[in-house]
């Protein structure tokens, strides 16, 4: 060391290597915070309930979904930091609009790689799979929940909360939600018959609500059952003018009365035979309600309820 230094000082003066030190001595410093800032991303594999594997964050931060009805799943369970965006038709609870938009249709990719989200959720049937696939191309992965009971959505309440280590806030919140289901299924008086309902969504073709939708859970808890008998390929078919004639629904969902008067029966006149219109028996439910497989499942349930009036 003391030659070391005799070397040193012969080509550097001594303030010179003292600086030339010191230099050193920081140097090192940062290297090793910028190592401790830095750690490495632990990840783990699950597996979604289409079945498809995927890796991801152990301890994701950053998450958001693709459905309006998951975003109200990620509000109810997690920390409202760990949400980073919305889609364009995600509108509730108030304060995601305070969100940043990812627009979904068509799918902005640009905006979704700046935001770097850690897992995305979403609904099948909502996003396109080609679309999730190019999402993981671009290494962020993609999370499919799959609806076909109410008890669905209380378990997969649950799954987000075992995802982001919200466990205790997932089981709190979809125990509470049960209890209230059950609680509007008790106290209400069942009717003396099951009246046979149908939920039209579009006029012009007909589509309904089919009987492999979570409207036909719905109305089971209730006392009362799908109008379309047979379960067909698409969840929402498109029903011809004799289809619906023969199962003679008892309750049609889709508007008021005066507003079906005046456009649906308007342009299918000989629908004015159903019993539903006979008896007027039709009844406008709110749309986010009866499309979303969200937690506001049990308002869901409390508003069908109200149009059985036998």
């Amino acid at each position: 060391m003391p030659l070391l230094l005799f070397r040193l000082n012969r080509v550097v003066s001594w303030p010179g290597f003292l600086f030339l030190l010191l230099g050193l001595v920081v140097m090192g410093c940062q290297s090793d915070a910028k190592n401790k800032r830095l750690p490495q991303v632990e990840y783990i594999s699950v597996t979604d309930d289409l079945g498809r594997k995927l890796k991801i964050p152990r301890y994701p931060k950053r998450i958001m979904a693709l459905a309006p009805s998951t975003t109200e799943m990620l509000f109810a369970v997690c920390d409202e930091s760990q949400i980073i965006a919305r889609t364009q038709n995600c509108d509730y609870p108030e304060q995601v609009k305070e969100k940043p938009v990812v627009n979904n249709y068509p799918m902005d990719y640009e905006t979704l790689v700046k935001l770097k989200p850690d897992i995305i959720f979403t609904v099948h049937g909502i996003t396109p799979p080609e679309v999730a696939a190019r999402i993981q191309e671009l290494g962020i992965p993609v999370y499919f929940q799959t609806f076909e009971k109410v008890t669905d959505i209380f378990d997969r309440l649950r799954d987000i909360g075992r995802l982001v280590h919200r466990d205790a806030y997932a089981l709190y919140y979809s125990d509470s939600l049960q209890k209230q289901l059950k609680t509007i299924v008790r106290q209400k008086k069942r009717p003396a018959y099951k009246p046979k309902v149908l939920a039209i969504t579009w006029n012009d073709p007909i589509y309904v609500y089919g009987r492999n939708t979570i409207f036909t859970d719905k109305l089971h808890l209730i006392g009362a059952e799908n109008a379309v008998t047979e379960v067909m390929a698409q969840p929402f078919p498109a029903l011809t003018r004799e289809y619906i004639l023969k199962i003679n629904p008892d309750v049609i969902i889709g508007g008021s009365f005066g507003k079906m008067d005046s456009t649906f029966f308007k342009q299918y006149p000989e629908l004015k035979r159903v019993t539903a219109y006979q008896t007027r028996q039709i009844y406008e439910a709110t749309d986010d309600l009866m499309s979303r497989p969200s937690p506001r499942v049990v308002e869901s349930v409390r508003e069908l309820q109200s149009f059985l009036k036998f």
